[in-house]
């Protein structure tokens, strides 16, 4: 398997100080999957224009472990059009080259952080053969379960004090904020939320909260913040590793949000680099729009006052609506949780879960079934019930369904489909797609609740929400909004998420 990488990511790769640690374990990836890494000779020609010929011949040896794609393959009738619709300078030209040779099957993938780039591949129908840094390694490990050794601790909250400054996750940070060891060291007996990548114990995220009330001055906002009770993302960075992590740290905000009781949530954050656009669109995807600006940081705000909108339900998390059916489904113990990994039971050791999976952080999941109807649909609310019998049985979790969805054009399409957000390795899946003539189908839905309290088979009966230890979930089993409230009130949940 060739994989041709494109510019910046090789600049960033042997440049002589090292400024991304999410390249790093890129290539660590790529050697383990066999890949022979690939330079095109587009790229070599854009790195011999660096004025200082001393950068570049020390770029030019280091090249020398990369198969060179030395003469450019012509390009394609349907590449050429969409060059002329998207290419406006000679960098998207020289992107143009580079998705021409995946187009023509000269390479087999290409990786780029380029957004361009990937809206010119969704145009040319070969967007499953271009990848980011965080879609490579998700595609990866769901292909490759068995080399993923790979170990990233649980999320942790520490007081500054014993987090490591000195650790080079901090440059950039450094870099863009003057004064940032000073600001540090000031919040040594706060806490922050962090993850670390135990191969080599250096940082892969990092968050910050601040709770802010309606007397907070915003006078270097513009426009300026009106008053309200806010939740600050101070600080949040996160390396890219195909985990998710992103997405683990948004729910976390949303949490922490919830748990204050605030009206809104903010975030000041540069536009500098890559890692920065990323988590930018993550927020976005979640509901932040521009605000503003703060001196040259960018302002992005999420209004948090209850509601619902089935159109747009990621923008409303966590909140749902009880005004919509209601279902209890079951999940086996050896998939809980993996999927659910909030939901963990007294009974399980966190340290079993120290593996990390992109479907244990990501908040988007999928569950998939061969039930017979009832079916649930966008906004209806979904009840997990981890198996067990009369008493291990017990409920844990509360999501919301943004689709479900039958019509898959192919066993490749269900498998990309699920790829992300299901517990199931990929072999598992296929084997689940050819089973049986009636294919599986899929609920894709919003990991929204854990409840503090759990209660097990024998109290549903008591409670009147099961009839008995013959009436336990098998597939979509409905329940009235009465019942639910009873689950609510006797697992002793916050209800603050819930309108109507």
């Amino acid at each position: 398997m060739k994989a041709l990488l494109d510019t910046n990511i090789i600049i960033h790769r042997e440049a002589n100080k090292i400024v991304s640690q999410d390249i790093g374990i890129l290539y660590r990836w790529l050697d383990r999957g066999q890949y022979t890494k690939c330079i095109h000779s587009a790229t070599l020609e854009e790195v011999t224009k660096n004025p200082n010929k001393e950068t570049v011949n020390l770029f030019l040896v280091k090249l020398k472990s990369y198969e060179v794609i030395e003469i450019p393959s012509p390009l394609q009738e349907k590449v050429q059009d969409v060059s002329k619709h998207f290419d406006t300078t000679d960098n998207d030209k020289i992107d143009t080259i580079l998705l021409n040779e995946v187009y023509v099957e000269r390479v087999d993938i290409l990786i780029t952080e380029d957004k361009k780039v990937h809206h010119k591949a969704l145009e040319l129908g070969i967007q499953d053969k271009v990848f980011t840094i965080d879609s490579f390694l998700e595609k990866t490990f769901a292909e490759h379960p068995e080399l993923v050794d790979y170990k990233v601790l649980n999320v942790q909250k520490l007081k500054f004090g014993k987090i490591n400054l000195s650790d080079t996750f901090f440059d950039s940070l450094k870099e863009d904020y003057v004064g940032f060891d000073k600001w540090f060291l000031k919040k040594y007996d706060e806490e922050a939320y962090i993850t670390i990548n135990s191969n080599n114990g250096m940082l892969l995220s990092f968050l910050y909260l601040k709770v802010e009330d309606e007397n907070e001055n915003y006078l270097n906002v513009y426009p300026i913040l009106p008053p309200k009770r806010r939740l600050k993302v101070g600080t949040f960075k996160v390396i890219s590793n195909g985990f998710r992590l992103g997405e683990r740290f948004i729910k976390i905000i949303f949490d922490n949000a919830l748990k204050n009781r605030v009206q809104e949530i903010y975030v000041t954050i540069y536009d500098k680099r890559p890692e920065q656009r990323r988590l930018i669109e993550l927020l976005v995807q979640w509901g932040f729009s521009l605000w503003g600006k703060k001196g040259e940081e960018l302002v992005y705000v999420r209004d948090f006052s209850p509601k619902s909108d089935l159109n747009n339900l990621k923008a409303c998390f966590p909140y749902i609506s009880k005004n919509k059916s209601i279902y209890i489904v079951p999940i086996y113990p050896e998939y809980h949780t993996e999927l659910l990994p909030d939901s963990i039971l007294n009974t399980e050791s966190p340290e079993e879960f120290i593996e990390d999976f992109p479907h244990r952080n990501c908040i988007n999941k999928v569950y998939v079934s061969r039930a017979m109807a009832p079916y649930p649909v966008a906004g209806d609310i979904l009840v997990f019930y981890r198996t067990g019998g009369y008493y291990k049985s017990v409920v844990t979790t509360i999501g919301e369904v943004i689709e479900t969805k039958f019509d898959f054009r192919s066993e490749d399409d269900f498998i990309l489909y699920c790829r992300k957000k299901s517990v199931y390795p990929e072999q598992s899946l296929r084997e689940m797609w050819r089973y049986s003539r009636r294919k599986p189908f899929v609920v894709n839905f919003l990991y929204t609740y854990s409840f503090p309290h759990r209660i097990n088979m024998e109290k549903l009966i008591d409670i009147g929400v099961l009839l008995g230890i013959n009436d336990a979930p098998r597939g979509f089993k409905p329940i009235t909004k009465e019942q639910f409230e009873t689950i609510l009130k006797e697992t002793k949940s916050d209800e603050s998420f819930i309108i109507d």
